[in-house]
């Protein structure tokens, strides 16, 4: 029996249609628990995690947890998970059925597809699963949040929320991308870091060697960065990584420095670093470290006082990669190929919320679902892709009790 995409497809209008950019969830969370319980699903199934309490930047609600019970006795519980926020270009998006495609009727804004076709998906498997009555391990459907800010509520997810009374789950099937046949088995890993530049203010016409600039000492050290390899593709000794340098500015989120005829004493810095090797990662960041502090030690004042920097980093995620043989990898593949597909594993430059579901010990891959020029004006749902990867969840769930 196949997939009722027309209401599939329904849920997935809906869904694009409530507004919730990172941080803000609590209206989708209501949405995809009023289309849980349409489904079937009793309320007390459903449940929210306090991740949000953890989590360092205001966010309305926790992650949405489902659990379903089995039908097949001692069978392990598999994990299926998506996130539920999308970037602040979507607040706003108006979605209209075009043929095979769903776009954004609402100019100046994205559609929203990254993830809501991965929440449709999940709702869909839980409607499909209970309609047809069929055989299935005991699951647990993740609706994270924060994913587009940092994939907060994965990190912050305590894995004992996701276990039943058979205890948790043995692996993970993660939508969250553009192809079904698409396996990702890998991601890279990424350092946040920031530098807080102090120089010295003075009348940059009067007497500007009495100052210490710290735009100049921003400068010498992006210079140094870029003369020695490390900045946009990084590749040193058979290793390969990415950096940027994003965000500068002053205090408070103003712009860096008060005046042209003053001498900047202050700029704030925001970057990243990322590779699939993790000691690589940190290589990218500590060069970065070294280049701030060797340009304020080189900017000096007419005493012969420095600058200063603070420099500060966290990982933001870890990188992964999970063997071609292990259970995880064969199930998505065989499922893939139940449907008439190729699996083509491979790996990202992206961080996905499987980072920390593969770090919090649970091997998740992560599949497409139709996604198409995300995070931009642009933006499209593919509706064939789409069907094709709630057939594959349907088989990921029931493909070993056939």
């Amino acid at each position: 029996m196949p997939v009722d995409t027309t209401a599939a497809v329904e849920r997935l209008m809906q869904f694009l249609a409530v507004p919730g950019i990172t941080g803000e969830e609590a209206g989708i969370a209501k949405e995809i628990q009023r289309a849980l319980k349409a489904a079937g699903v009793p309320a007390k199934a459903v449940a929210f995690d306090d991740a949000h309490a953890r989590i360092p930047l205001p966010t309305q609600t926790g992650n949405l947890i489902v659990k379903l019970p089995g039908t097949l006795k001692g069978a392990p519980r598999l994990l299926f998970m998506t996130h539920m926020d999308t970037v602040p270009l979507c607040a706003g998006a108006k979605p209209k059925l075009v043929g095979k495609q769903i776009v954004n009727d609402a100019s100046g804004a994205a559609l929203g597809g990254d993830n809501r076709t991965g929440c449709a998906v999940l709702v869909t498997l839980a409607a499909e699963l209970l309609a047809r009555g069929l055989p299935h391990p005991p699951l647990t459907l993740l609706f994270t949040v924060r994913e587009e800010s940092g994939l907060f509520g994965a990190r912050h997810l305590d894995p004992a929320a996701l276990a039943g009374p058979d205890g948790g789950p043995v692996m993970g099937f993660n939508f969250d991308g553009r192809a079904a046949a698409d396996v990702i088995v890998g991601a890279v890993g990424a350092d946040r870091w920031e530098v807080e530049i102090h120089g010295k203010a003075a009348h940059a016409g009067v007497a500007p060697e009495k100052g210490v600039s710290a735009t100049m000492i921003l400068a010498l050290a992006l210079a140094e960065v870029r003369a020695g390899g490390w900045f946009g593709k990084v590749v040193k000794d058979g290793s390969e990584g990415t950096s940027n340098v994003g965000p500068v500015g002053g205090a408070d989120g103003r712009c860096a420095g008060d005046a042209t005829n003053v001498v900047t004493d202050y700029v704030h810095v925001k970057g990243e670093s990322r590779s699939h090797d993790p000691k690589f990662v940190r290589q990218i960041t500590t060069a970065y470290k070294d280049a701030f502090a060797n340009a304020a030690a080189a900017v000096v004042d007419h005493e012969g006082k420095p600058g200063k920097v603070k420099f500060t980093t966290r990982a933001d995620y870890h990188p992964f990669r999970i063997k071609d043989n292990t259970p995880v990898v064969a199930r998505a593949s065989a499922a893939v190929s139940k449907l008439g597909m190729t699996p083509n594993l491979r790996t990202t430059n992206g961080g996905l919320d499987a980072n920390w579901m593969v770090k919090h010990g649970i091997p998740t891959v992560t599949f497409g679902a139709g996604q198409n020029d995300i995070h931009t004006v642009k933006e499209w749902v593919d509706l064939p892709e789409f069907e094709k990867a709630l057939e594959l969840a349907v088989e990921l769930a029931t493909g070993t009790a056939k």
